[in-house]
């Protein structure tokens, strides 16, 4: 099994910046692919970015391109969401994922973390 934890949610003025990191735990070579996706209140769960284990390939959504940025620390076993010029259609909980195959479905994630919470005020 995979345990992932996420951190760094808040709430946040529009404009401004926010990091999330998502600590993963327990079998971690089955975390060659992380994403981050999030889910806003009735809304389906949407993907935001992915990379792969060495970090050279990377997959953004169309609506985040260009203000995050993901990246990872195979070190720390941690994966980064870098959110920059947030608005309030960013607000969502965030949900780190992982699993065997880097894309932008989310069948392709075994393993999910609890989420954390982004909060943008206009």
């Amino acid at each position: 099994q995979v345990q992932l934890v996420e951190s760094g949610g808040g709430l946040v003025q529009a404009g401004g910046s926010l990091r999330l990191s998502c600590a993963a735990s327990g079998r971690t070579f089955c975390t060659a692919a992380m994403g981050w996706f999030r889910q806003a209140p009735e809304k389906e769960r949407e993907f935001v970015a992915a990379i792969n284990w060495g970090g050279g390939i990377t997959y953004y959504a169309d609506s985040v391109k260009g203000r995050f940025t993901i990246s990872r620390d195979n070190a720390k076993n941690t994966v980064y969401l870098q959110m920059n010029s947030l608005k309030p259609e960013d607000a969502a909980v965030y949900y780190c994922a992982a699993g065997a195959v880097t894309g932008t479905r989310r069948e392709y994630y075994n393993y999910w973390g609890q989420g954390t919470q982004v909060t943008v005020s206009s």
